[in-house]
């Protein structure tokens, strides 16, 4: 058999409620950061790609945006995004927390594998906060409730056993072709992870409903000489509060969301970034359709 045609490759969807930790898994197999990182739940917003290539596998990772109970139009779509991911992929990776009990959400997301034929492996995530003789309940838990191709605890902040998650989930993997070129990382344009890098910023940085009611435009990138990028990018929010919050007082939450994203873009990038920030009002979009397709949020098939 050729190297190409014993090459094991295909596309694998990572789920589970929100804040779970599917995009610090994903960062930490990429490497790098591919995906954004916050405590506050519902951070990823769009399915993105990620391209792991190993000797002898490519495997394709899809993170979606969390699992939750949706409360407008917005929500409705990520929910949607996450469980429409189920019916392409090759190999299910259904990521739960370890110092959590099976929850509603777990429950709901579980009747979802029931009448699909794609294999599902259970990630628990997060051991490093609990016990491993405290682990054996949980499984027993989760093994009740679903019968699962493999059970694999791990740690996404140190690590742990995530070496073993990739060798197992290779195994459930078809023969196949190389979709994708060795130096691609994900599929998304730099534009989107800028985007990305700056609302990451302001889930940090802000609290309550703020956060959520933001999205984020590059209105413009512009390579200039001597390695610098110019780059200006638009925040949108639904309320006119809301924008005084993200501004602050003398203009300081919105100076420091600039910074540590282009402290980021820098990093990405490998090139100095000029990084302009604006702030407008979009009253409601969240509950507009067409605003949500505007700023990205769809299932691009």
């Amino acid at each position: 058999m050729s190297k190409k045609e014993s090459l094991k490759s295909g596309f694998v969807t990572i789920i589970g409620r929100t804040n779970v930790g599917k995009s610090s898994l994903l960062n930490k197999m990429a490497g790098k950061k591919v995906s954004i990182i916050s405590e506050k739940p519902q951070t990823t917003r769009n399915k993105i790609l990620y391209v792991l290539n190993r000797e002898g596998s490519q495997v394709i990772f899809l993170d979606t945006p969390g699992v939750h109970k949706p409360r407008h139009k917005l929500g409705e779509q990520l929910v949607q995004v996450a469980l429409q991911t189920l019916k392409e992929v090759d190999a299910i990776l259904f990521l739960v927390e370890a110092d959590q009990p099976p929850g509603p959400g777990d429950k709901f997301i579980i009747n979802k594998f029931k009448h699909l034929k794609t294999p599902v492996l259970l990630v628990i995530n997060k051991i490093d906060l609990i016990r491993h003789e405290d682990l054996l309940p949980l499984i027993e838990q989760y093994s009740k409730l679903y019968s699962f191709a493999e059970i694999i605890p791990v740690s996404a902040l140190t690590g742990e056993n995530l070496p073993n998650l990739v060798e197992t989930l290779e195994r459930y993997l078809p023969l196949g072709p190389k979709y994708y070129p060795d130096d691609m990382v994900t599929d998304r344009p730099e534009s989107f992870i800028m985007a990305e890098l700056i609302r990451e910023k302001v889930l940090h940085l802000t609290s309550q409903e703020v956060p959520h009611s933001v999205a984020v435009v590059i209105e413009e990138l512009v390579k200039r000489p001597n390695d610098v990028v110019a780059v200006r990018a638009i925040i949108y929010t639904e309320r006119e509060s809301q924008k005084g919050i993200l501004i602050g007082k003398g203009g300081n939450v919105l100076k420091k969301v600039g910074q540590l994203a282009r402290e980021d873009m820098e990093r990405l990038l490998g090139s100095k970034i000029f990084l302009e920030l604006w702030v407008k009002v979009k009253p409601g979009w969240r509950n507009k359709e067409d605003q949500i397709w505007n700023f990205g949020y769809r299932d691009e098939q």
